[in-house]
């Protein structure tokens, strides 16, 4: 499998170009709360399956902005760490209204 980064500060600018499309970065914001979700209720239920849902609806997600709406490839099949990183650097930089200058840095509209 190639490489298309040597390092995250590489990769990242990259993963924006490729959900350079706002409803792709909604879906993956949905993927991330779904994630997230997931995560909480294993902790306050103990029962693992919420895990299958959280991959399950994360992915779901994700791969209908990439397959249906980029026109794209996701990233995870290149580099599956970073881009787990990435999609939760991207979620939290939105929540906290941040996103919109790294969207810009990597040459990307941050309006759609």
């Amino acid at each position: 499998m190639s490489k298309i980064a040597n390092s995250f500060s590489e990769f990242w600018p990259i993963y924006l170009r490729a959900h350079s499309v706002p409803l792709c970065r909604a879906l993956h914001y949905c993927a991330s709360i779904c994630g997230l979700f997931a995560v909480a209720m294993v902790a306050l239920t103990g029962n693992l399956w919420w895990i299958a849902f959280g991959l399950v609806g994360s992915y779901a997600f994700a791969w209908a902005g990439h397959f249906k709406v980029e026109n794209n490839v996701p990233l995870t099949f290149k580099h599956p760490l970073w881009s787990l990183i990435a999609d939760y650097r991207m979620f939290f930089l939105w929540a906290g209204g941040r996103l919109g200058q790294h969207l810009t840095a990597a040459g990307v509209s941050a309006k759609g």
